[in-house]
């Protein structure tokens, strides 16, 4: 079942409108998280909303937000008067216009959305609209209200339905020229890049992200397993840089090294498991996590019991 939508409204093109709802196209909940303990007491830690003068905890009715004009004096702002800039977006994507997809800086990219008729109406007017996008091979641009702010975000065709992209605004980009201008103007010779270029080749595949290996999370799952069962904990050696003195012979070296990872037979290659599935697996023997209806009948108000490690 799909995830709640993350924002419900209307898609239009000109006078062609039809309901639509957003939802996010990327997840971290597979990944391991942790909890901040007491050292002393092994109990977790709560944070509390006080008020910086009296120290006293405030509730949540009362805090309002606020914008800094100096260090003691702030422009309270209500919920409701935030509500009632009432901006189009809030409740439309109005699409404004069409451009080349590769005319979009990849430094503007925020995250993607899934983007799909909402309800049993509208999919008539939803599909003149994707298909239009997907044969002028264009990318819709927008706008959309997202937790209080108005973003940029633009729309492509995707399977049955579209993804939208939300963008970042030109005063969030920073310029490369603060960072680049020391960078050494260096003369690369013809011998270097044909060396580097042939490493290039022989290291070419193809863009298959079920490849990829968290091998950050693999660490982590390996250390929860490691002091769950009591095993001492080695710590491993970490990998040094070198310090290359010859940049052709290194170059060289790089050469006859890819070309023997290139014919090395892969004995034993296991097929690559989609991430998310594989993290799933891999985790629930470490999270110990009950389906939720069989841990809500199990639980207890007995304070947990800490466990050295």
């Amino acid at each position: 079942m799909a995830p709640r939508a993350n924002w419900k409204g209307f898609l239009r093109l000109s006078l062609v409108t039809c309901p639509v709802a957003l939802y996010p196209a990327t997840s971290e909940s597979e990944k391991i998280s942790f909890n901040q303990l007491n050292r002393k007491t092994g109990h977790r830690i709560k944070y509390a909303k006080v008020d910086a003068d009296t120290g006293e905890e405030v509730a949540n009715e009362d805090i309002v937000k606020g914008y800094a004009l100096d260090k003691d004096t702030f422009v309270e702002v209500s919920k409701e008067e935030l509500e009632d800039l009432a901006l189009e977006s809030t409740r439309t994507i109005e699409i404004d216009e069409f451009v080349d997809r590769d005319e979009i800086d990849p430094r503007y990219l925020i995250r993607p959305y899934y983007l799909r008729p909402d309800g049993k109406v509208g999919h008539d007017a939803f599909a003149v609209i994707r298909e239009t996008i997907k044969s002028m091979n264009k990318v819709a641009i927008g706008r959309v209200v997202l937790t209080n702010r108005e973003h940029i975000i633009a729309l492509e065709p995707l399977d049955k339905g579209l993804m939208g992209t939300l963008l970042r605004y030109p005063y969030e980009v920073r310029s490369q020229e603060e960072y680049f201008d020391e960078i050494q103007d260096v003369k690369v010779t013809k011998d270097m890049l044909d060396l580097a270029r042939h490493i290039v080749q022989q290291k070419s595949g193809r863009f298959e992200p079920q490849k990829f290996e968290d091998h950050y999370e693999t660490a982590l799952v390996d250390l929860i397993n490691s002091k769950r069962s009591g095993k001492p904990i080695t710590p491993k050696e970490r990998p040094r840089g070198e310090n290359v003195v010859d940049l052709m012979d290194a170059l060289r070296k790089s050469v006859g090294g890819a070309a023997d990872e290139t014919n090395a037979p892969k004995k034993g290659a296991k097929k690559p498991r989609k991430a998310a599935a594989g993290q799933k697996e891999m985790l629930m023997p470490i999270a110990g996590k009950k389906p939720a209806k069989e841990a809500a009948a199990k639980k207890t108000a007995a304070r947990p019991q800490r466990r050295s490690a």
